[in-house]
């Protein structure tokens, strides 16, 4: 399955697609798991999602956690399911002969006697692929891991709990039944696909979570336009959200470069919702109000999504979810700074019983009266200590 580069004028933007029985094979197909799925967690409680399943691994931290356990692993993802997160996102990529993987990165970078080789996932088939990192036969070595930092430096993937590479069906088949899948459709950005290889892609994704899913909740995204708007149109069950930047970085394609894009090509190409770099978001937060009445459901991720006060401030703005590292602290922060009012309101006066009942009732009222956030003192103060790591944008 090469890749076939093109020119970007000559890339539809799949306003239709072609009129094709095997594009719409996944079109109308109805799902318990959909039923269960998105529409059973919108609007009744703030999503916490795990990163890359309990966390990515940043393998130049100092931070102990973020190289705990293998990223995009069955173990990360089982460790994850351990605290109330109601998702895992993943990377999912496709190999040379048509195996869905889970992967982050473009490229697998391995060592062989002081050379280092560097190899495109999508051009490894699936035996290539699984051959690298830990073995299923504990006597059995696979090829060395390496790892590429964003300032180009080249590390041993080191981790206190190493795992297996994976594909996305063991995923469906070893993961706990109960856990969300956010799952993203991974392309490479410097890149341009034609129409008929994003298709072949997408399909045999789809194949493997139709075959799977049963009712487990699943939410598609990409920062690819075209992809999400594919996959949106070869399947009506799952929701198809599309992740940006929110303007931090420029990309060639416009509709990457704000929400405002990212908005439009939602509503164009009816998408469910945008999952935005967590600091567009507070750079930009009128933005939140056009989407919520676009109807439009609003995920966030970043490094500043493992700070408790900035989550709490995002859930304050009407942002339904984030994307976590710290699984464990983000959950825990959580659970006791949202708290239903009614309860936060009896836990305050110490009512209960029939006068927690009226004061219940009391509370409803103010509910329906303004529905708009107050911001109390320490809320006030939860800002304050955000603005030395937004300011620098």
């Amino acid at each position: 399955m090469a890749l076939k580069a093109v020119h970007v004028s000559d890339v539809p933007h799949f306003d239709q697609v072609p009129d094709n029985a095997s594009l719409a094979m996944y079109a109308n197909r109805c799902s318990i798991g959909a039923e269960l799925g998105w529409k059973a967690f919108r609007g009744s409680k703030f999503l916490v999602i795990g990163h890359r399943g309990s966390g990515m691994n940043a393998l130049q931290s100092s931070d102990r956690r973020m190289k705990a356990i293998k990223e995009n692993s069955i173990l990360s993802f089982n460790a994850a399911a351990k605290f109330p997160v109601d998702f895992v996102e993943f990377d999912v990529q496709v190999t040379r002969d048509y195996c869905p993987v889970i992967f982050h990165d473009d490229f697998i970078l391995s060592v062989d006697k002081g050379t280092v080789f560097e190899k495109r996932v999508t051009e490894l088939s699936l035996s290539e692929f699984l051959n690298y990192g830990p073995q299923q036969d504990p006597q059995t070595e696979g090829n060395c891991l390496l790892r590429k930092t964003k300032d180009g430096k080249i590390v041993n993937w080191n981790v206190e709990i190493d795992d297996r590479l994976c594909t996305l069906e063991e995923a469906f088949q070893k993961v706990e039944s109960s856990l969300g899948f956010n799952i993203e459709l991974k392309f490479d950005d410097h890149i341009v696909y034609d129409q008929s290889y994003l298709t072949g892609v997408l399909q045999a994704i789809l194949h493997v979570v139709f075959k799977n899913a049963k009712e487990r909740p699943i939410i598609f995204s990409s920062f690819q336009p075209d992809a999400a708007l594919l996959v949106r149109k070869l399947q009506a069950t799952y929701p198809v959200f599309f992740l940006t930047n929110g303007g931090n970085e420029l990309y060639h394609d416009v509709r990457r470069n704000s929400l405002e894009e990212a908005l439009k090509v939602c509503m164009e190409g009816g998408l469910q919702g945008i999952v935005s770099e967590v600091k567009g978001i507070f750079r930009n937060p009128g933005t939140v109000k056009k989407i919520r009445e676009s109807e439009l459901s609003l995920l966030t991720y970043g490094t500043l999504n493992n700070v408790a006060e900035a989550v709490y401030m995002q859930h304050l703005m009407g942002v339904e979810g984030v994307i976590v590292d710290l699984v464990q602290e983000i959950t825990e922060a959580m659970a006791e700074m949202i708290k239903p009012p009614v309860k936060a309101k009896a836990e305050a006066t110490g009512t209960t019983g029939e006068e927690g009942k009226e004061e219940e009732g009391k509370v409803k009222e103010e509910e329906e009266m303004d529905r708009k956030p107050q911001f109390s003192e320490r809320e006030l103060s939860f800002l304050m200590k955000l603005i030395p790591q937004l300011i620098d944008f």
